[in-house]
């Protein structure tokens, strides 16, 4: 894959985001590694209008952005998750409503379904509050993250990562739909959660899903 086509894959992932509802307006952004770095959607520009051309290369080691425009300001974010995780191809951070909506409330997702398992453990959690765009949401946000896929951002929003930006993208769509889930359930009582022995089971069947 080349410059040109990696550009045009975070576009798209972008895009679709938008298309599923899970970043209204300009909110959110996306992320592919690419070579000693990552390319990352750049700031404050409509998904409907984004180009290849806008999408801004950041370099790990020195944080040095690449391009016409500003990158995301959750461009730590990105860089620090792919610095920590190196099984992470691509990552997807959103502003999703019922994500957000219990981001809000401060409230993780605890297992009351087996797929929460998806995220990487038995539960999602979320990540303490920092303002957006420093270093301290970042270090919140990839200490929620240790040992999970997913987390929610309080008052702000979710992150997923996976193999392929692609990968990434689905978690969020998933994160989101559990997130509405859990919500629903709350408006009738407290939901049965699932004990850590079955989730690990989840956990191992999970291994070889889709494979």
């Amino acid at each position: 894959m080349n410059e040109a086509e990696a550009r045009e894959r975070v576009v798209a992932a972008a895009r679709r985001m938008r298309e599923l509802g899970l970043n209204p307006g300009r909110s959110g952004n996306a992320s592919l590694r690419f070579g000693g770095g990552f390319l990352v959607t750049p700031s404050g520009v409509a998904y409907e209008r984004l180009r290849a051309e806008d999408i801004v290369r950041v370099e790990l080691a020195s944080g040095q952005a690449q391009g016409s425009r500003a990158p995301s300001s959750e461009w730590r974010l990105h860089r620090d998750v792919y610095e920590r995780r190196p099984e992470a191809g691509g990552i997807a951070h959103t502003h999703s409503p019922w994500a957000t909506t219990l981001a809000c409330l401060r409230r993780p997702i605890p297992p009351f379904h087996y797929e929460v398992a998806f995220a990487g453990g038995s539960d999602i959690r979320c990540a303490e509050y920092e303002t957006f765009g420093t270093q301290a949401l970042s270090d919140r946000a990839t200490a929620a993250l240790e040992g999970r896929r997913a987390c929610l951002l309080a008052n702000h929003g979710a992150v997923a990562l996976g193999a392929t930006l692609e990968d990434a993208v689905e978690l969020a769509e998933r994160v989101e739909a559990l997130a509405r889930l859990y919500c629903q359930a709350l408006q009738l009582g407290e939901p049965v959660l699932l004990d850590e022995v079955e989730m690990a089971q989840v956990a191992e069947k999970f291994r070889t899903y889709g494979k």
